[in-house]
């Protein structure tokens, strides 16, 4: 398999910077994204600015073999000027359209979210939005979709990972964030397995696979 350069959309954000970390650790190509008001928490020399509307992001992406979409929004957000329509479904549309344009792009890796193929409320909508333009899109494409993020700064589950196994409720075991960036590299570098949707067991059994 040739050597993949990963575009990573959604770099400053928690699991974008631990994703370029591993990365780096793994001596694997990246292209960080950051907008323009983001750019101070990143420094990479492959850095790539701009906001993903931009004509510009087919020139960036005819560098890479791979997107990682790793962008996505809270309701606390919201304030700020955030939305689902802006920040899920509308960057995944605007790497979508640059993707097949850039005609380079042979992978695309989204970070959904458990629930997200049976959705319910607005959050989940978005996530399962998202997920029909990456699946229409005509590319090769693996979603990922974890539970809650058991480390994340002011999110505290205690127990929670013993009382979802106890029950066998795999899909809703938490998920460290190095865990989960684990199983994002090495599906994006492994470029497999494609067309699918992972959560559950499926998911963790990408935690710590070997890169091929």
């Amino acid at each position: 398999m040739k050597n993949r350069t990963m575009f990573v959309a959604g770099a400053t954000g928690a699991v974008g910077q631990r994703f370029l970390a591993l990365a780096q650790a793994q001596q694997v190509e990246v292209v960080p994204h950051a907008r323009a008001q983001s750019t101070g928490k990143l420094t990479h020399p492959n850095l790539v600015t701009l906001e993903l509307s931009d004509p510009r992001l087919v020139e960036a992406l005819t560098r890479c073999t791979t997107v990682v979409q790793l962008i996505g929004t809270m309701r606390k957000r919201f304030a700020s000027g955030d939305t689902y329509e802006s920040s899920d479904i509308g960057t995944t549309r605007d790497l979508v359209n640059a993707a097949k344009a850039a005609g380079t792009i042979d992978h695309l890796v989204l970070l959904s979210s458990v629930g997200a193929g049976s959705p319910t409320g607005a959050y989940l909508r978005a996530k399962a939005e998202a997920e029909r333009l990456v699946r229409e899109s005509g590319l090769p494409f693996t979603i990922l979709r974890p539970s809650a993020f058991e480390d994340r700064a002011g999110v505290h589950l205690p127990g929670m990972r013993a009382v979802t196994r106890f029950l066998g409720l795999k899909r809703y075991e938490p998920i460290k964030l190095d865990e989960l960036t684990s199983a994002l590299l090495a599906v994006a570098v492994n470029r497999a397995p494609l067309g699918a949707a992972l959560e559950g067991q499926t998911l963790w059994d990408q935690v710590k696979r070997p890169q091929q």
